[in-house]
């Protein structure tokens, strides 16, 4: 283009929509998600759904530690503006740094007890209720954590457990996985929307 020509001027913006975005589950910035809506009520699992989830978990339970820092290394490495929440190691950039960590290796242990919490009373759907409220709460209001991360988190357990658990594990299992791990989901963000959660400003990404 030479001097003289100008470059064509840039469209004009969108119009306001009429109305604003809801408060509530906002995703995170620098292009990582988009926004989402809560998602629909997931159906409830089966006698025999439950039945395969408290199986396999049990499985995985002997291995609680072990299972839950790789979950959490893989989960900061892919998605590393999650660190944003974690002063103690928020500076690690070195997995083998992060698996010495005894505070990663204490919030390891926290996330995989709370998922053992769910899965000894998924026949008491009330405690279940309750206790992931808690956990919504407490993330919303103190730690200011974007709902959109329970998700990720979730997805990344998911890729361990089949990946460190192939033998039961099954493509079966997994969907039943799924199928749980949509219903947590679905009741901590019911906590976010309780609390009037509104997105957090940072520059983090």
């Amino acid at each position: 283009m030479s001097r003289r020509e100008s470059p064509p001027p840039p469209p004009p913006p969108p119009p306001p929509s009429s109305s604003p975005p809801p408060p509530a589950l906002l995703g995170m910035r620098g292009g990582e998600m988009e926004r989402e809506e809560r998602p629909e009520r997931a159906e409830p699992l089966s006698d025999a759904e439950r039945e395969i989830v408290q199986d396999t978990w049990g499985r995985v339970y002997e291995h609680c530690e072990d299972v839950g820092v790789s979950v959490l290394i893989r989960f900061f490495v892919n998605f590393p503006s999650a660190k944003q929440y974690f002063s103690q190691f928020q500076d690690m950039e070195d997995p083998e740094e992060m698996e010495r960590s005894s505070q990663l290796r204490h919030h390891a242990r926290r996330v995989m007890n709370a998922i053992n919490t769910v899965v000894e009373n998924l026949n008491d759907p009330e405690k279940v209720s309750s206790v992931l409220a808690l956990v919504g709460t407490a993330h919303a209001i103190k730690h200011k954590v974007e709902p959109m991360y329970f998700k990720i988190l979730s997805g990344v357990m998911l890729e361990v457990m089949a990946e460190d658990f192939p033998e039961c594990f099954t493509p079966e299992v997994q969907m039943v996985w799924t199928k749980l791990m949509g219903a947590v989901y679905w009741h901590i963000t019911g906590a976010y929307t309780e609390v009037g959660w509104v997105q957090v400003s940072s520059s983090a990404v």
